[in-house]
């Protein structure tokens, strides 16, 4: 039978899954231990060994508790799916809302706020337990919950219209619903990345115009030696939460802004601060930003051309636990079910990303190296390396997964030999 095949499919791929995220996360921390004692000879002269051993010991802390977390997702993987939990509760919401896009829409809604509440408190130890204990939240008990209420209030008054549309398109639109969806989809990608700089992100955040006239007319120069058009230049309160310090930009064509964080401000020269942002603004003139859009959107298309066909056969719901006839439509179940098996089948293609995304760093960095001095760009690494608690000797194919940037070694070789040259 091929929803037993397909049962027997999916636990075995998140069994491989499992397994190769523990073994990639115990040999990351075997690694980093091993290197804990000296600090790697390039960086010797460059970073303490304290903060060095600082880095690695948070390093650790982080990766077994996101190995707690791994394990803690597939027991509810497995609850929702195999054992039952998404049949009971669709069944439980047809009968106090009977059938019709309100028992989609409080399916959808009902799964993922059992999902946060099931996250709330790992979320919460990572937040004021170990974040804590080494220095980098600054974000009262108070603001975490506000966070959390705000986040769900603007996620549901932005994802149920857009969910409804979408399941109206699955049920109403024919065999080429996917094909409409996601039209809809990467117009409201496009739409987001217009509004959320100018009215959500500061619902959370206070942005403030740079006062700093020097570093002002000094990012401006940078600005028009390289060609990049910006809304404006904020200064974040990202102190009010975290330690952790970033520049970044956002937006898409007019709306384009520049942000720093404060604690970025507050640690970086102005040339420092120069040459990161000159890497960020390679990032845009180099298109890696369209790249990025670009591929996302194809892969968004194949998945949603996938979730297409698999919505219309029964063993997608059998072999995950699910009765398509007794669910008044299957449209929302599907979603879910994509949604939770997808990463199972997918984790192992993880490097592919990262490759690319390794790539763009390393050509960004050379842009930076050819508008401003390399020198700069290596000395704010190395500050940002050593303040975030990066670890400095991460195991390689344990990066290879999980790091979208090249490990600090490789990047600031790479600008060392740009400098000899």
């Amino acid at each position: 039978m091929i929803s037993t095949a397909f049962s027997v499919l999916f636990v075995a791929f998140l069994l491989l899954t499992l397994v190769l995220q523990f073994w990639l996360g115990s040999r990351h921390i075997r690694h980093i231990l091993q290197h804990r004692s000296a600090v790697p000879a390039e960086f010797a002269e460059k970073i303490p060994l304290a903060a060095h051993q600082k880095a690695a010991d948070y390093s650790v802390a982080k990766t077994k508790l996101g190995m707690l977390m791994l394990l803690l997702n597939a027991i509810v993987l497995i609850g929702f799916t195999l054992f039952g939990g998404l049949q009971w509760l669709s069944v439980s919401l047809v009968k106090l809302t009977g059938p019709g896009m309100g028992y989609q829409l409080s399916l959808l809604a009902s799964f993922a706020l059992i999902g946060a509440l099931i996250d709330l408190p790992l979320d919460y130890y990572k937040q004021f337990v170990l974040e804590q204990k080494f220095g980098f939240n600054k974000m009262s008990k108070g603001l975490f919950f506000a966070d959390m209420l705000k986040s769900t209030l603007i996620g549901a008054a932005i994802g149920l219209p857009l969910i409804w549309v979408m399941l109206t398109l699955m049920e109403k639109s024919g065999t080429l619903w996917w094909l409409y969806a996601w039209l809809v989809w990467s117009g409201f990608q496009l739409l987001m990345m217009i509004i959320f700089p100018t009215w959500i992100a500061p619902l959370f955040n206070k942005f403030t115009p740079l006062s700093d006239e020097s570093l002002r007319t000094r990012i401006e120069d940078l600005m028009q030696r390289v060609g990049f058009a910006s809304k404006g230049l904020f200064v974040m309160d990202g102190s009010k939460r975290s330690a952790h310090g970033n520049a970044y930009f956002s937006g898409f064509g007019a709306s384009k802004r520049i942000v720093f964080f404060d604690t970025l401000l507050a640690r970086l020269s102005p040339e420092e601060i120069e040459a990161v942002l000159a890497h960020e603004l390679g990032h845009f003139k180099l298109k890696h930003i369209l790249k990025r859009i670009t591929v996302m959107f194809l892969i968004s298309l194949g998945f949603l051309a996938l979730l297409g066909f698999l919505k219309q056969q029964t063993w997608f719901y059998t072999g995950l636990g699910v009765d398509p006839m007794l669910m008044a439509s299957n449209d929302a179940m599907a979603l879910i079910l994509f949604m939770l098996s997808l990463p199972i089948f997918t984790f192992v293609l993880s490097p592919l990303s990262s490759i690319s995304s390794r790539k763009h760093e390393f050509e960004a960095d050379a842009f930076a190296a050819k508008h401003t001095n390399a020198d700069n760009l290596v000395a704010a690494l190395v500050k940002l390396y050593e303040d975030n608690a990066s670890t400095l000797t991460p195991d390689p194919l344990h990066s290879a997964f999980y790091d979208s940037h090249p490990p600090a070694s490789l990047r600031i070789s790479r600008l060392q030999n740009k400098l000899a040259s």
